[in-house]
């Protein structure tokens, strides 16, 4: 092999932190992520609702946990990775149904996704807090 050859199969490096992402691509692995989240926190919300169905005392102990700042925040992390993966998952299905497919819609409902799951996430955290 030449070195000329060498250099055409080396693959190219690609930094993916400085690659600008558009915000569709963006929504979609935001959606993955909070989906992946969403399921491994899953059975702890689930011991979680058990335990505080259990009896008074323990629904007593679970609010005495959600009453914590930090458990306020992982709960205001959670609330968000559920509205950010409904609302892109409904965008997904829309997609899949060609619906919004072309470039402006696609960018315009990625930003309707961020928007909707931002401000509802506020709006269920003061209710939090």
């Amino acid at each position: 092999m030449t070195m000329e050859n060498v250099q055409k199969i080396r693959p190219k490096y690609l930094d993916l932190f400085s690659i600008r992402l558009p915000v569709p691509g963006l929504v979609s692995i935001l959606h993955r992520i909070s989906g992946l989240v969403l399921f491994l926190l899953l059975p702890f919300l689930l011991w979680l609702l058990d335990n505080s169905l259990h009896s008074r005392s323990s629904f007593a102990r679970f609010q005495a946990v959600i009453s914590a700042p930090l458990v306020k925040l992982v709960l205001l992390g959670l609330i968000w990775a559920f509205l950010h993966h409904l609302f892109a998952g409904l965008r997904h299905i829309a997609l899949d149904l060609d619906w919004g497919v072309n470039l402006e819609a696609g960018r315009a409902t990625a930003k309707l996704v961020l928007v909707a799951s931002l401000v509802l996430t506020a709006v269920l955290g003061a209710m939090l807090w």
